[in-house]
């Protein structure tokens, strides 16, 4: 699996409710503009195939290094709005090697920093699913939260 695995598989395991991966793959030698285009496609067929079977609101965010930079506590209001209604679904779109197509980046409800920093797509899944941890503690008043 990974260390990086290790940490998404730790911190997934300890969300309620439970955070669910799907990933896509374009299995084709795909390369460039080319291969960022049909890894957009396949993530918007994903996201759709989800938004259909969603009775509420389909919240789309996408991972993107000219988003918005929250810090933690920003991060967590936005995530308990979430739980409480502002959506049914959240989904977090993470590019790969060549970042997310700009379709990916146009359909998204908003757009998420992680910071300036290039980060790989394998240790973003780990990222994200520590600072959701991270935000459900801080809901309730956990002192995990604490620097």
């Amino acid at each position: 699996m990974g260390p990086a695995r290790d940490l998404f598989e730790d911190y997934r395991s300890r969300l309620r409710p439970p955070l669910e991966l799907i990933e896509v793959e374009e299995r084709r030698a795909l390369s460039g503009l080319e291969l960022m285009r049909r890894e957009g496609e396949l993530l918007l067929a994903a996201t759709r195939r989800r938004q259909s079977k969603a009775v509420g609101r389909f919240l789309l965010i996408a991972l993107a290094q000219r988003g918005a930079a929250w810090d933690t506590e920003g991060f967590a209001r936005r995530y308990a709005s979430w739980l409480e209604g502002a959506a049914e679904e959240v989904a977090f779109l993470i590019g790969g090697a060549d970042g997310l197509a700009p379709e990916v980046s146009a359909a998204a409800d908003l757009r998420l920093s992680l910071g300036p920093m290039t980060w790989p797509h394998m240790l973003v899944r780990g990222l994200i699913a520590e600072q959701l941890y991270r935000a459900q503690q801080i809901r309730l008043g956990h002192p995990y939260h604490r620097v």
